[in-house]
Formats: structure tokens, C-alpha cells, sequence
């Protein structure tokens, strides 16, 4: 990650950040896997960690191969993977529905192509990785309703990719945040996502 990457700045009130139009039938009673990239996997995961409902996160990379599935390679830019989050949650807390629309208002910035702030490449893109066409759908209804409602002023950029693997990250990136709290881009970056999270969405917090 660059050590001078910067935030958008962006800060959407929640009463102007719509819910999704739809969302998904909870399947059972058992957790479920959400896997989203935005950026940085540090930051995006400190966001998700925060949230009531979500027992795991874990940072990895998908959209590439298995070979390739680590830090040195992925930077390269040049194997297709992105830097994501894989979301384990209980749908009768929250659904996939809101972990969307965190991820859209505030774990980052949809409408940067192949970037966040100054960190540059295919593997910070934005994307949203279906394993069903249910999770498709709602996340494909849900960026078109964001783009028509003007949230942004420029459209969202987000793929929508199909799951084929994820893969978990070196043990050293897990948590990053959360252990190392004073390093410069922890600061610089996730610190701000954190306290957007906590302004936007304080009922959405783990009490504990």
C-alpha cells in the first residue's frame, strides 16, 4: 500500500445513502460469506470488523489464481486478483443487503477505477464478487439505484465478478488494523473509515 494514500474525503449522511431495493432470503440458520474488494484489504476489513453481525473477516485475494494468491505477486498488479475481504456473518443480525450499502457509503470509494486514493491498480478495484445470481442481483439493482439516484457525482465503478476462489492472506495482514493502530497508513486511511463508520452507522456497532 502507498504510504501516502488518501481518502476521498467523501462523507454521505445516512439518510441520503439509500437501503438496497431488495436483499437476500437468509438460507438456514447457519452464517453466511459476503466477498468484497474496495481498496486496500487492511482498511476495508477494519470496517467490516466493526460491525454487529459479523463474526469473521478475513483479507485475501480473489479473482486470480491459486499460484499467484500472495502479497509480492498480487502487487504486480499482473495476476488479476484483487485485494478483498471475505465477510462471515449472521443474516438475522444483518443481511447482505446492509453490508452493501457500508461498503458503498463508507469502507470506500465506488467510483474510482483501478484505485483508491494514491494506491493505483487492477488489484485495489473495486468489486463486489457473487457466488449466486441472488447475490448478483441485489448487488447489480443496488448500483443502479445509487447511480440514479445521483449519490455520487461521478457512476459507480464497482464489477461484478463470479466467485470462482478466495484466497486468505499472509497471517501478518490479518487484522492489520486492529494490531498495529499507529502505523502511518492505518492512520491516514482506515482511522477516517472508522470514524465514518461510527458516525454513520452507530446502531449498526458490536456493543463489546
Amino acid at each position: 500500500m502507498s504510504m501516502t494514500c488518501s481518502v476521498s474525503g467523501m462523507t454521505i449522511p445516512r439518510d441520503r445513502f439509500p437501503a438496497p431495493p431488495h436483499d437476500l432470503e437468509p438460507e438456514g440458520k447457519g452464517l453466511q460469506k459476503a466477498v468484497l474488494a474496495g481498496g486496500c484489504f487492511w482498511c476495508v476489513e477494519a470496517v467490516f470488523l466493526t460491525l454487529n453481525g459479523v463474526q469473521r473477516v478475513t483479507s485475501g485475494y480473489a479473482g486470480g489464481d491459486a499460484q499467484t494468491a500472495n502479497y509480492d505477486a498480487v502487487c504486480t498488479g499482473q495476476t488479476g486478483h484483487a485485494e478483498a475481504v471475505e465477510v462471515e456473518y449472521d443474516p438475522a443480525v444483518i443481511s447482505y443487503g446492509e453490508l452493501l450499502r457500508v461498503f458503498f457509503s463508507v469502507a470506500h470509494d465506488p467510483t474510482q477505477l483501478n484505485r483508491q486514493g494514491n494506491d493505483r491498480g487492477p488489484q485495489y478495484r473495486s468489486t463486489v464478487f457473487y457466488e449466486t445470481p441472488e447475490q448478483r442481483r441485489v448487488a447489480e439493482d443496488y448500483i443502479r439505484q445509487i447511480d440514479q439516484a445521483g449519490i455520487f457525482a461521478d457512476p459507480v465503478v464497482t464489477s461484478l465478478e463470479p466467485l470462482r476462489d478466495f484466497y486468505a492472506a499472509e497471517e501478518y495482514h490479518q487484522n492489520f488494523a486492529g494490531k498495529h493502530p499507529r502505523q502511518p497508513y492505518i492512520m491516514a486511511v482506515a482511522e477516517p473509515k472508522l470514524k465514518k463508520v461510527r458516525e454513520v452507522y452507530p446502531d449498526r456497532l458490536k456493543t463489546v
